[in-house]
């Protein structure tokens, strides 16, 4: 997400001074830079003359993606005060602005997640560690609910998308078998929410925060850096301390779902977002990964695999 900036200048202080001037810690800032990566909002860097501070402003698609502000807020700040997350400053909910630290450090891309699973299992036990969140995020429910809104409204779908209903099914009865409740997750750790700081790996952005199941936080930082299967059974291992059949799995089987609700994501995005970003290729990129899985015999394997300790 940061430190990479997209534009600078007046055009902004132009267009958001009313909005920053609410906020008293950006009373004296002499710069604002809007950074790279946020498909559901915008972020600028600010800085005044003693500190440097990230302000998120929501767009107006957020309703219709699952997005609550008001848990993103009390999950930030949850995520913050744990030490795992940026430190929440400050909060706007009538305006959509979220206040941040900026935290220094290195914004990781795929190469970088491959090389630092150890690091990352254990960022993502501390965050799983962390007071509950204030809701629970379930794919197979968002990915119901974003389903109902793409028919609703007539918007776009992938084609033969409702053939692979019966196997998104298969999954969540599988799942019952060994589930071992929820825990707090960002539910959204693209590479780009790492970042880096030389000491420990910071985990940023949470506006899909809740309760989940582990697994999913974990199969989803493995689809979202498009990884190998032997990187996800590392990351598996590394997290539960041993090697997990039923957990490597679990994560994929996870990832594969995920790929599935996140591509109608990109369907309501692509109809209503006001940010400049092919939404529909990146569903469709999903969408077309979900079907090879859906058909592999990986996916026999993992059903019965998920369910045998």
């Amino acid at each position: 997400m940061y430190p990479e900036w997209v534009s600078t200048g007046s055009g902004l202080e132009e267009e958001f001074s009313a909005r920053f001037n609410k906020v008293a810690l950006l009373a004296n800032r002499t710069s604002i830079k809007e950074l790279s990566g946020g498909l559901t909002n915008r972020n600028f860097l600010i800085q005044t003359p003693t500190d440097k501070y990230v302000a998120r402003v929501s767009s107006n698609s957020s309703s219709l993606l699952a997005i609550d502000r008001g848990s993103e807020f009390t999950n930030s700040t949850i995520a913050g005060n744990g030490g795992v997350g940026a430190k929440v400053l400050d909060y706007l909910p009538g305006e959509g602005l979220l206040l941040i630290s900026y935290i220094t450090g290195k914004t990781y891309g795929a190469d970088d997640v491959a090389a630092n699973l150890p690091r990352i299992a254990t960022s993502l036990r501390n965050l799983h560690s962390l007071a509950p969140f204030d809701h629970e995020f379930n794919m197979f429910d968002t990915q119901k609910r974003y389903l109902k809104i793409v028919q609703e409204h007539g918007f776009r779908i992938p084609e033969g998308y409702l053939d692979y209903a019966p196997m998104v099914a298969q999954i969540k009865k599988a799942f019952e078998v060994l589930f071992e409740g929820l825990v707090p997750c960002n539910n959204d750790l693209l590479p780009g929410n790492f970042i880096d700081d030389g000491q420990k790996i910071w985990l940023i952005d949470y506006e899909y925060s809740g309760n989940n199941d582990a697994c999913f936080e974990i199969g989803n930082v493995w689809a979202e850096a498009f990884l190998p299967l032997e990187a996800l059974e590392e990351l598996v291992t590394a997290y539960y301390g041993a090697y997990r059949p039923d957990k490597v799995a679990r994560a994929w089987l996870w990832a594969l779902v995920g790929k599935y609700g996140w591509s109608l994501w990109a369907s309501i995005q692509d109809s209503v977002s006001e940010i400049d970003f092919d939404f529909w290729q990146w569903g469709i990129a999903k969408y077309d990964l979900a079907r090879s899985e859906f058909t592999s015999d990986y996916f026999k394997k993992a059903l019965v695999a998920v369910t045998s300790k």
